[in-house]
């Protein structure tokens, strides 16, 4: 009879733990980090005379959809 070793599996037990509380970690520093920039991006915006958003080609209406947008990051 022969024996066989799963190798499919990288990590058992408190390494897999381990893991994916290293993976969870980081998607929450990267929400809170997301979250930051989309605030002091709408700040700033917000800070901007009418004139200067319309030099930008924005209106005040466009900042939050603008703050929150994955193509400024």
């Amino acid at each position: 009879m022969m024996t066989s070793l799963d190798a499919s599996r990288t990590t058992y037990g408190i390494a897999a733990f381990a893991n994916r509380f290293a993976a969870g970690t980081a998607n929450l520093i990267g929400y809170a980090i997301a979250w930051n920039d989309a605030r002091t991006t709408a700040r700033a915006l917000h800070n901007l005379t009418d004139r200067e958003l319309a030099d930008v080609g924005l209106t005040r209406g466009d900042i939050a959809s603008v703050a929150s947008s994955d193509f400024i990051r």
